[in-house]
């Protein structure tokens, strides 16, 4: 049983490489290099363990990285959703259940169900977990893109009202960062590098 266990972990394992090859839109901090999925969660899940404290209610630090790094091993199967696509919904979507279903079911069954149920709750974002988890989510992509000129704000044309309807799920998370989060936007657009739509 556990030389079974082992093998098919090996193999989820070796699947989730392909992380590494899922693009973002996002590009490194004051680079023109796309990020990739992976980077994308290792760096969230730093950022859970150095910004913890400022979590609006008590969290489990562990239980968070793991969401952190499970959240987008979907995307191996669904392919990244831009969070400004005005075509597809970037909602948990049947696609997303199906690729986790397949993906995290490489697992022993035990673990595959451990894997989905966090997938599950960072998505329906409800926890305290959750909540600080997709805050972290929201607040890089944020750097990101205050360090290179506006990145993909500036790239897909995306306006202030748009950024910060997605941003202000930071506030959920935590305060303190929404508030270092929601300076950081007013800056941009005195600085310019992202638009308020004329009225």
């Amino acid at each position: 049983m556990q030389i079974d266990n082992l093998l098919q972990q090996v193999s989820f394992i070796k699947e989730i490489d392909k992380l590494k090859y899922i693009q973002r839109k996002t590009r490194l901090f004051n680079s023109n290099r796309h990020e990739n999925d992976a980077e994308h969660s290792w760096h969230l899940a730093m950022m859970t363990i150095v910004l913890a404290e400022h979590s609006n209610q008590p969290i489990d630090v562990l239980k968070v990285v793991k969401m952190v790094l499970i959240h987008d091993i979907v995307e191996i199967d669904a392919g990244d959703t831009f969070i400004y696509d005005t075509t597809k919904s970037h909602t948990n979507t049947h696609e997303e259940l199906l690729a986790a279903k397949r993906i995290f079911g490489m697992l022993p069954p035990e673990q595959a169900q451990t894997f989905i149920d966090i997938w599950q709750e960072f998505e329906e974002g409800i926890t305290n977990e959750a909540k600080f988890a997709r805050a972290m989510d929201r607040f890089e992509p944020l750097l990101q893109n205050t360090s290179n000129n506006g990145g993909t704000w500036a790239e897909y044309n995306v306006d202030y009202t748009k950024v910060y309807e997605k941003k202000k799920a930071i506030k959920n998370g935590s305060d303190t960062i929404w508030n270092y989060a929601e300076d950081l936007l007013n800056q941009s657009v005195q600085q310019g590098i992202l638009k308020k739509a004329n009225p």
